[in-house]
């Protein structure tokens, strides 16, 4: 599986050819560095380590500043394996015109923003208990009945309750790259993708 590692810049939107406007996903996708070769001999399945994005070197935990050192490149914030179909040697950088073209369908990962503790109507997106008539008041946005009094006497597991939303890891499937600004490792991408601006985001094909 061809891949690479970037960061959310934002959306913005694109005209075509047609004069149609398309919104799209900045990601920024610096050429990424390889770190790890794997191979069939030593690790039984190949794969390439990228890594990506620069950090301090305090914030490295000690095997992996050795990790990057022989690699010989400076300590990153992200790693992550991949399948290339381009052939690659450790310290070698993978840009994004290797990978990708104008056309191109392709998958990216991310986690999601984190809400917090929510209650059911916005996690669940339930309709509440009835209006307020009959004396019933402040009961719009709760949840209802969760359970049966003497049978069986207990909240079934997996009911659909208040509770912490977001912050998942999620795939979003089949967008297309509208347009690749190599010189300034842009890729933009139609539709909106997991993550809040400044996230890591994985693309692949």
């Amino acid at each position: 599986m061809n891949g690479i590692i970037g960061k959310k810049v934002g959306m913005t939107s694109f005209f075509d050819e047609a004069g149609k406007n398309i919104p799209c996903t900045v990601i920024e996708a610096a050429p990424n560095v390889v770190t790890q070769v794997k191979s069939e001999a030593t690790d039984g399945y190949a794969a390439v380590q990228l890594a990506y994005g620069d950090c301090k070197e305090k914030n490295v935990a000690q095997s992996m500043k050795g990790h990057f050192k022989k690699a010989n490149t400076a300590p990153k914030r992200k790693v992550a394996e991949f399948q290339l179909a381009v052939e690659k040697d450790l310290g070698e950088a993978v840009a994004i015109e290797d990978l990708f073209a104008e056309g191109d369908t392709v998958s990216v990962i991310g986690t999601s923003k984190g809400k917090g503790f929510q209650g059911v109507v916005k996690r669940h997106g339930f309709g509440g208990v009835g209006d307020k008539t009959h004396g019933q008041h402040n009961r719009l946005r709760a949840p209802g009945s969760v359970g049966a009094c003497a049978t069986p006497s207990k909240v079934i597991k997996g009911l659909r309750m208040a509770g912490r939303t977001g912050g998942n890891r999620i795939k979003t499937k089949n967008l297309k790259v509208v347009k690749i600004f190599g010189e300034k490792n842009l890729i933009l991408i139609k539709g909106c993708v997991p993550g809040h601006k400044g996230a890591y985001v994985i693309i692949e094909k």
